[in-house]
């Protein structure tokens, strides 16, 4: 990132539909996703919490504590860190505590106030689950939650990045949390007509209808190179830059053309000191929707042409985790980084001939890593963009 030291990616640390870990993620990426809404079912929060501290600890708190754990076992067991106030905790969130809402409004309305939960405040908070995380840590430095939507994820990455290599802090864990598949969410987003009604997400394909909504979280360890280097930490991968717009347009739908995203992009790349034509993959947005693809096509063929890098979406495997989705891209680009293959767009099977993307399809494309563009759009107009590049 321009202007500080290098920050690198040495433990990452994932809870999705398909399991816990980031191997479970990988095989989703590389796996038909069943039909329908995508929970982390079953989920058994007691590895990371007891069972009264789970009762009080709404589900995407849940989600982060058990990522933050498993990205710092990936990390080689960092919980104890020698300055503690220079340990930070960035988590994004769309929806927040949404679920323990819905089910409290449904004890108040069947059973009067005084059986509403005395918890409900602390766990319908946005910033609780960041919260939860440096409380079992000890971490004393910034603790801090970003909503932006669905950019919520890669907001927080890119700024916890930005604390590490401006020296704010040592260590960071950054990503994303979500639990919003309650039946309100659901309702609202079936009536503005953006779920799929085959709960099939399908990211740039000309029969696209909307996406599945999933739970999940992704959290990934960031330090200086330098210290990663010192303590003899594997690299997973380099935040090689990051970037964040507005389209200032409408509370739902992108602009159109994807201007204002394709300036997110070439702002991302500027800061990550590196040209289009040196991206090696572009892990999109992709929620399948008719308007928001279209638009982030029309932003990727600005900034890299009709020629541009190969183009992937793990939202076909994994479904829409709204704030957390952007985080689940960034691990799915770091193990991408591992494997030495491009996931395949699960979900596509006739690409829409309006965009001239170079869609991967079918299959995982080998490829020799190289910087990937991490792209994620959230309702509001909030563009967020990563540059991520392979461990070295």
């Amino acid at each position: 990132m321009r202007g500080g030291r290098r920050v690198v990616v040495t433990g990452q640390g994932c809870v999705s539909a398909a399991g816990v870990g980031a191997d479970a993620l990988w095989h989703s990426l590389l796996s038909p996703p069943p039909a329908g809404h995508r929970p982390v079912d079953p989920w058994d929060p007691t590895p990371w919490l007891s069972r009264v501290e789970a009762r009080h600890t709404d589900r995407n708190a849940q989600f982060a504590v058990a990522a933050a754990e498993l990205a710092l076992a990936d990390a080689g067991g960092l919980k104890e860190v020698a300055e503690p106030e220079r340990a930070a905790v960035v988590l994004g969130t769309a929806l927040a505590g949404v679920g323990t809402m819905e089910q409290q409004v449904l004890v108040r309305a069947a059973k009067g106030d005084k059986r509403v939960s005395p918890f409900v405040v602390p766990m319908i908070m946005p910033n609780a689950a960041a919260a939860a995380v440096s409380q079992r840590l000890g971490w004393q430095g910034p603790c801090e939650t970003l909503t932006t939507a669905c950019a919520s994820g890669t907001h927080a990455i890119g700024s916890a990045a930005r604390m590490v290599a401006h020296g704010v802090c040592d260590i960071a864990l950054a990503g994303g949390t979500e639990a919003a598949l309650c039946g309100t969410v659901l309702a609202g987003f079936r009536n503005m007509r953006a779920l799929s009604p085959a709960g099939l997400t399908r990211p740039f394909d000309a029969g696209r209808d909307g996406f599945a909504v999933a739970e999940g979280a992704a959290v990934l360890v960031l330090e200086p190179a330098e210290s990663a280097r010192a303590r003899g930490a594997t690299v997973l991968a380099e935040v090689l830059g990051s970037a964040s717009t507005a389209d200032a347009h409408d509370i739902t739908a992108p602009l159109p053309d994807g201007s204002s995203a394709a300036r997110c992009v070439r702002l991302a790349l500027r800061d990550a000191g590196i040209q289009p034509s040196a991206v090696g993959q572009i892990n999109a947005h992709g929620t399948g929707t008719s308007v928001g693809d279209l638009a982030e096509a029309r932003a990727l063929e600005a900034v890299f042409g009709a020629s541009g890098p190969p183009v992937t979406s793990a939202k076909g495997a994994t479904g829409h985790a709204f704030g957390a989705s952007g985080a689940l891209e960034a691990a799915a680009s770091v193990l991408s980084f591992t494997h030495g293959l491009i996931p395949p767009t699960q979900g596509l099977s006739a690409p829409d001939p309006s965009m001239s993307l170079d869609l991967v399809r079918d299959e995982g494309r080998p490829w020799e890593p190289g910087p990937v563009v991490s792209t994620s759009f959230g309702f509001g107009g909030h563009n967020g963009c990563l540059v991520l590049g392979p461990g070295r």
